[in-house]
């Protein structure tokens, strides 16, 4: 009766593909699965397909960048042979941690660096500039209507701004 079972079972995974198989998943809960290499009833080879199931469902484009985690990402890619371990992902996230707290060590230590140099005149203060006269600059502090509008569409005061008492064709003539 064996020998019945595994020739179905060998017709089954040439017609139907063979099926596929969980390695893992990670912490957020995403499952992983791979489908084996194998042969189709025409005899064509079918590579190795790798996939995952998110927890939650979403659409492709919903996806942002660490939802997956790399290592995860580099096995569904086929960049890495062997899917990854939890030791090797608790190695990693430990990795990331540490150069995290590197990075905001060696940040602090360059603001005091500036703040001391600053102080003792080495590197010249950062000038804060203030454009005056464009469309988004605040008015000079004239309350009074003008000819030429000078607020932004943001800062717009009605009755800011009157026409010139000339008309257009006026000015062109002049002009």
């Amino acid at each position: 009766m064996s020998g019945v079972w595994r020739l179905l079972r060998s017709l089954r995974v040439r017609l139907l593909g063979p099926e596929k198989e969980y390695v893992g998943s990670d912490p957020f809960g995403n499952k992983y699965y791979r489908v084996p290499k194998h042969q189709t009833a025409g005899g064509g080879i079918i590579q190795e397909k790798r996939g995952m199931e998110p927890v939650v469902m979403k659409k492709e484009h919903e996806y942002e960048a660490g939802s997956i985690p790399m290592e995860w990402e580099a096995w569904l890619r086929k960049k890495r042979k062997d899917p990854p371990t939890i030791e090797e992902m608790l190695k990693n996230e430990n990795y990331k941690e540490e150069m995290k707290k590197r990075i905001e060590e060696v940040c602090e230590k360059d603001r005091l660096q500036q703040a001391k140099e600053y102080e003792e005149g080495l590197v010249a203060e950062r000038l804060h500039t203030q454009i005056k006269g464009h469309a988004s600059a605040l008015p000079f502090g004239k309350n009074e209507p003008s000819e030429d509008p000078v607020s932004a569409a943001n800062t717009f005061q009605p009755g800011s701004w009157m026409p010139s008492k000339e008309s257009p064709q006026k000015k062109k003539e002049s002009g």
